[in-house]
């Protein structure tokens, strides 16, 4: 496998370097998979390969192969992840007190952000001859693991906590993996894939340790410098927002979203970076509590918002460096917080996320409160997944069907005044 644009694997803690064609999924100078390794580029090798018009038109996040960690050669195992929309929300934004808008996410294929992450990810075990994939998942990642497997023709065998939500242990199903609920927590589910992925040989596509998945997510903040400065009938909003908006579960996500912003800057194709917001669950607040240097960092992991249910978060060197590096913050919100945000986006914005991927809703009203986003800001939130991922958690935020007898007085009963 030739990776002439990638120079190397960099270790976040030690700095230590290593071949980017070794298999090598965490630095082995430090204990676990504490050292979480990034990828590094010969950026002139990428731009004589990036051919393409930053012209607002995005078929998919292959668009930006020349920035993808990938054989030059291979073949891309897509179901076409990446150019979701960037919207306009003019209503839920007059709600919050700025200018709004929502890249739409939850767009992709099986329903996910995780899906760029995914293509790279089942690209890679392709070229390099692998039959298996695997990896640990509170639902999401397993289902979009599985339908990028099935598209490859590979085995899939996935390790999800046994309280997941039904829809997402039904999708990867469906798509032929072996779902196996183990029964305990996340994180015990995550340690669990990594040492079978040692055991066995598997391909793992733990986003949070295998260094090029988080290269794929990175497409995201290449499409929103793209989006924002090309505009559009769908982006009135500035040529740089003034803040980007993720939820933060193991944290690789806005890492991703960041670093793929921050490269367009330092190429000339955008004007700025903007400050990124991460949000975490009250009950799964490591990022944020570890960001603030809190030295009672939580361990655990409650929150209705399953997809970024995580207690021991691998990521949060990289989360921290994107809020860092951005002069960006985190705040924590309520479950009552999140189940209402995902009412009102969809309410005022007809756009049906799952909680992880409408509490980026619930951070900036938090972050107005706080007054770390000021009145009139230019924000764009991030919803990273399909409200048909957790329809009991919908349900929660949306209430109660009305239930009627099949006769015309009970509807007069309840819209006469509208005749």
């Amino acid at each position: 496998m030739a990776l002439p644009h990638v120079t190397a694997l960099e270790c976040t803690l030690c700095g230590e370097t290593y071949d980017p064609e070794r298999e090598l999924y965490t630095c082995p100078e430090h204990e676990g998979v504490r050292g979480i390794l990034t990828v590094q580029y010969d950026y002139d090798e990428v731009v004589d390969r990036f051919d393409a018009d930053l012209d607002g038109r995005i078929e998919s996040q292959w668009k930006y192969r020349a920035f993808l960690p990938v054989d030059p050669d291979a073949d891309p195992v897509t179901l076409g992840e990446g150019g979701t929309p960037l919207l306009d929300a003019p209503a839920l934004g007059e709600k919050l007190g700025v200018e709004l808008g929502v890249k739409d996410d939850a767009r992709n294929p099986t329903g996910v952000l995780k899906d760029r992450a995914s293509s790279v990810g089942v690209t890679k075990a392709q070229a390099t001859g692998r039959d298996v994939v695997t990896c640990a998942s509170t639902g999401n990642a397993a289902a979009s693991l599985a339908g990028y497997a099935a598209r490859a023709g590979l085995d899939c065998r996935l390790f999800v906590p046994a309280d997941a939500p039904e829809g997402k242990l039904a999708q990867p199903l469906v798509y032929g993996a072996d779902v196996l609920a183990v029964e305990g927590t996340y994180d015990e589910a995550y340690d669990l894939s990594m040492t079978v992925t040692d055991r066995y040989g598997w391909y793992n596509r733990n986003a949070a340790i295998n260094p090029f998945l988080v290269e794929g997510k990175r497409t995201v903040g290449h499409e929103l410098a793209e989006q924002c400065r090309a505009g559009g009938p769908n982006w009135s909003g500035p040529d740089v927002p003034d803040w980007v908006v993720f939820s933060m579960g193991d944290g690789c996500t806005i890492y991703g979203g960041w670093k793929g912003f921050q490269e367009f800057y330092d190429l000339g194709f955008a004007d700025d970076v903007p400050r990124f917001l991460g949000v975490q669950a009250d009950g799964a607040s490591a990022i944020h509590d570890a960001f603030y240097d809190h030295d009672d960092v939580a361990e655990v992991a409650d929150t209705v918002a399953d997809s970024i249910a995580v207690g021991r978060p691998r990521n949060t060197v990289k989360a921290c460096t994107a809020l860092e590096a951005s002069d960006g913050a985190a705040v924590t919100v309520s479950d009552d917080e999140i189940l209402a945000a995902e009412a009102t986006l969809g309410r005022t914005e007809g756009i049906y996320a799952e909680p992880a991927g409408a509490a980026p809703v619930a951070g900036v009203e938090k972050a107005r409160e706080q007054g770390i986003i000021d009145a009139g800001d230019a924000v764009v939130i991030v919803t990273t997944g399909h409200g048909l991922k957790d329809t009991a958690s919908a349900l929660a935020a949306g209430g109660e069907v009305d239930r009627i007898a099949p006769e015309i007085a009970a509807i007069d009963a309840r819209y006469d005044s509208d005749r």
